[in-house]
């Protein structure tokens, strides 16, 4: 069997055997297949596609290339939960400790930034001391004494797509539903839980562009799930806007602890919220969406969420006393106001951009080998529907490397301004 005749078969718009996914997968794992041929295979998917068996056939070959997590050893249901990606997604770091101190088991495997996208892992990273590379038996033993961990993909947990991801990530093939399903899946039944909460994003600033897109690949997802035993739902959230204020990655774990204190924004903290009464419900926690929403409310408001982040960053190693001062741990050497150049109202605001700007400003990665800048990132004091007048501050953007001209501009050419007044769209469109 040969790589480029692999490829030309995809090119040629053919269906690729098991065999032949298998073959291909084994040589990404063990590095005989080089990175050109694979970012070929990769752009001929992207524009080829693949059918439900291959999309299968890919997830399955990837999720065995290596270790597959037994966590039959933490008591009860464990639940999971995954984004596709967004703006500002920090959900996550509320997510896990919220459902976690409601007494659900929360066992998460999470990725690096890609694309314009931050990741959670970036995101932990920016805490003084957090470590996310934990053995098996010390990720057991960590969720059955504190109900939650989230691990970076380390050791032999699924190194094919540890390998694609990166690729993918420099080589414009993100934006394909079957890869991203496999990447999604394979990472998700590899960390063993039982329950999969999904966040499918759509929209101007997720790989997914519409609702209709967002629907099938959540469609192919749970299908996956399914497949493997497992109990999966998903939400279809609009992304054609930043998701809270903040983005980037010391800037968004600042937001995520305002949340768990009960001060976080309107629409981050509806969808954590939503997200949080799934999991409860999935895990049989609680009988209902509405007596999961009770729930997780109370637990923010005593208190109890913000408790277990702090014992959870603490048992990964995170210094918590870098987080009594805020403003501190988000300093940077240079801060710029992004100012309105006209008055109206906020018709639309295009999250790519935004996202691309905090990229540029050092909060993601351009290339495989960028080495991010932990507190650069864009604060935002204005969303869609809201009104401005001219000289307004939009946004501030912070940065360790001299803030240019073209970052200001970029910022500010995500906005639409209009002179009429427009409501913003619903932040969460379907559950399935």
């Amino acid at each position: 069997m040969r790589m480029i005749d692999i490829i030309g078969k995809k090119r040629d718009k053919l269906v690729l055997t098991d065999q032949e996914i298998q073959f291909w997968i084994d040589g990404v794992t063990d590095h005989t297949i080089p990175d050109y041929q694979s970012s070929s295979l990769l752009m001929a998917i992207v524009l080829n596609g693949m059918n439900n068996h291959e999309t299968k056939a890919l997830c399955k070959a990837m999720m065995l290339s290596g270790d597959v997590l037994d966590l039959s050893a933490i008591h009860g249901l464990k639940v999971d939960k995954h984004s596709t990606g967004g703006v500002g997604d920090k959900t996550s770091i509320v997510l896990g400790p919220l459902v976690a101190s409601c007494g659900v088991a929360v066992a998460k495997m999470s990725g690096r930034g890609l694309g314009h996208t931050g990741g959670t892992i970036d995101k932990l990273e920016s805490i003084e001391g957090f470590h996310v590379e934990l053995s098996e038996e010390q990720f057991v033993q960590q969720v059955n004494a504190i109900g939650i961990g989230i691990i970076g993909q380390s050791g032999n947990l699924v190194p094919a797509d540890k390998e694609l991801y990166a690729l993918r990530d420099v080589t414009g093939t993100v934006a394909s539903i079957p890869l991203i399903a496999s990447s999604i899946m394979s990472k998700k039944l590899a960390a063993g839980s039982d329950c999969i909460l999904l966040d499918v994003k759509y929209g101007d600033g997720a790989f997914m562009q519409t609702l209709d897109e967002a629907r099938e690949l959540a469609t192919v997802m749970i299908a996956i799930g399914q497949l493997m035993g497992k109990q999966v739902n998903a939400m279809l959230s609009n992304m054609n806007q930043p998701l809270g204020n903040a983005i980037g990655n010391a800037i968004e774990v600042r937001e995520a602890i305002e949340t768990l204190q009960g001060n976080g924004p309107q629409d981050f903290t509806t969808l954590c919220l939503e997200g949080a009464a799934i999991m409860l419900l999935q895990a049989k926690r609680v009988e209902s969406l509405e007596e999961g929403l009770d729930l997780a409310r109370r637990q923010i408001e005593n208190g109890e969420a913000y408790a277990k982040f702090e014992a959870w960053i603490s048992a990964q190693g995170g210094n918590l006393t870098v987080l009594e001062d805020l403003d501190v741990f988000c300093r940077t050497r240079y801060q710029a106001d992004v100012v309105a150049d006209a008055s109206g109202f906020i018709h639309d605001m295009k999250a790519m951009e935004i996202g691309l700007c905090a990229m540029n400003l050092g909060a993601g990665r351009a290339t495989k080998t960028d080495s991010i800048d932990p507190k650069a990132g864009i604060v935002l004091y204005k969303k869609v529907g809201d009104s401005l007048t001219v000289g307004e501050p939009l946004a501030t953007l912070y940065s360790n490397r001299p803030i240019l001209e073209e970052h200001l501009a970029q910022a500010l050419n995500a906005y639409v301004v209009e002179n009429t007044p427009v409501s913003s769209t619903a932040l969460i469109a379907d559950v399935l």
